[in-house]
């Protein structure tokens, strides 16, 4: 009865260790839960630089907008529209399931740019200044910022 008692202890002791446990973004924010960190991907962002590249966008610029809750993100290249499943968990995300895009004839290479940077990226950031960095390990993919509807 006694070995079952400390069993049974050590096992609630393990299960509330893991309940309890914080996860910390790369930005030394703390969630306490991982499920809830992705919520602040909700909505729409615009690019505003990837880091190295010399792409100049002239009549719109790319943008992404996540639905959480769906597990979808959609957007536009600049040019072309795409779409795809939402692979996120804490503060890693994933872009290269599922991904559809039209296939209009883009000018320049800034398309080309955007989505293989896009495919890069294995993690995020949102910052308490409403931006969003993607990350390619410790490499800053892109930078976005959020479309604050007025």
């Amino acid at each position: 009865m006694r070995k079952t008692i400390i069993i049974l202890s050590v096992l609630a002791c393990c299960t509330l260790s893991c309940v309890s446990t914080q996860t910390t973004t790369s930005s030394g924010q703390k969630t306490t839960d991982p499920m809830l960190a992705p919520m602040k991907l909700n909505g729409s962002w615009q690019l505003e630089e990837i880091p190295g590249a010399r792409v100049a966008y002239t009549d719109k610029k790319p943008m992404i907008s996540f639905d959480v809750s769906n597990n979808k993100f959609a957007g536009n290249t600049s040019c072309n529209n795409f779409s795809g499943l939402l692979v996120v968990y804490g503060s890693r995300i994933n872009f290269n399931k599922s991904m559809a895009m039209t296939k209009m004839a883009c000018l320049g290479d800034g398309e080309s740019t955007f989505v293989e940077s896009l495919k890069k990226v294995d993690s995020y950031t949102v910052n308490a200044d409403n931006s969003l960095t993607l990350s390619a390990g410790d490499t800053v993919v892109m930078r976005l910022v959020k479309i604050i509807k007025q």
